[in-house]
């Protein structure tokens, strides 16, 4: 008789990208509320497994979080990590595009800290029956709520072939969308696609060899096309930003990590929007309500070292982002 190897603990399944940087550039907001007599309150809107919350909770120990997540089971394992902070925490199954209803519930006007931490999360890649994956076969679902929506095998076998190669294309960047999307069409003709692997096999057999070589993984941006689909990503993403900045005090920061360019052109605009003035071109005096609400805190973006990297391989893709609220809008 054998025994079954025991789960590890989350926090060793999962490792915060960028932790230090985030801590320290949210570090000043909190310090901020308490000068101005508050508690700080930081979301952290893609809570996951917990790992940068517990971070910010012991080191801040007057610090309030509220971490949401879409994900029934991260917040299962979040809520255990975070166990001896419980008095100081709320846990909430949302979308991160909620967080002004979600701090409307809870009574909280505003917050001092918004980290988002994008994309797919450790635990769901890590999982195999979640199909996140494509080195190895598992259904193919890869939906981050379980409770709700379309799965991938949806897509794959209801989609047109025309809407295949548009979110293959655009959501993926991949320039062999078309062929892939032909392949996809053909082989459900025969057999519906319930698998990661049959997906894996139709990609592999239709990107030529060289570009596997160079793009890394045939599939990788396939896959990554289903996911932002199945969990309509980039517009959860355009309503969340502009929700995070209009849930921060006066002070506030937001951090934001991303991992492709398409995350990031989102974080980008709504960033660069708010930190420049309003104010139409040639006009002879910038008036207040034309003046910039926020003060960006990064250069461009900033990236992991490469002794973290080392450390993370998943950090690699990183970009992070940075803002602070200098200016409330005053209610019209």
């Amino acid at each position: 008789m054998t025994s079954e190897t025991p789960t590890p603990p989350t926090s060793a399944r999962h490792t915060p990208v960028l932790k230090d940087r985030c801590i320290n550039l949210l570090a000043p907001a909190f310090e901020a509320a308490r000068h101005a007599g508050r508690t700080p309150v930081v979301v952290d809107a893609t809570l996951g497994m917990g790992g940068h919350s517990e971070a910010m909770l012991e080191r801040f120990g007057d610090l309030h979080l509220v971490g949401i997540d879409r994900d029934t089971e991260a917040l299962a394992l979040a809520g255990e990590r975070l166990s001896p902070f419980a008095a100081r925490t709320d846990l909430v199954h949302a979308v991160y595009d909620e967080i002004e209803a979600v701090l409307a519930r809870l009574g909280i006007p505003s917050v001092d800290g918004v980290l988002m931490d994008l994309g797919v999360s450790s635990l769901q890649l890590d999982e195999r029956d979640r199909g996140f994956a494509y080195s190895f076969d598992a259904p193919l679902d890869m939906r981050m709520d379980t409770s709700r929506g379309q799965t991938a095998a949806d897509v794959v076998n209801s989609y047109s072939e025309e809407d295949l190669v548009r979110i293959i294309r655009k959501w993926g960047e991949e320039k062999f969308a078309g062929r892939i999307a032909n392949h996809i069409v053909a082989a459900r003709d025969k057999a519906p696609l319930t698998h990661t692997g049959e997906l894996v096999e139709i990609i592999r057999n239709v990107v030529p060899a060289g570009a596997a070589r160079t793009g890394g993984h045939p599939a990788k941006r396939t896959f990554q096309a289903l996911r932002i689909e199945v969990n309509e990503e980039l517009d959860v993403l355009e309503r969340a930003v502009p929700a995070a900045v209009d849930a921060l005090a006066l002070h506030g920061r937001a951090v934001v990590m991303s991992y492709h360019s398409l995350e990031d052109k989102i974080v980008k605009a709504v960033f660069a929007a708010g930190s420049r003035s309003s104010a139409p071109a040639g006009f002879p005096v910038e008036l207040e309500e034309h003046q910039a609400t926020l003060k960006r805190l990064t250069k461009g973006t900033e990236i992991p070292t490469d002794e973290e990297i080392k450390e993370n391989p998943r950090a690699a893709s990183a970009r992070l982002r940075a803002v602070e609220k200098v200016k409330v809008r005053s209610a019209a």
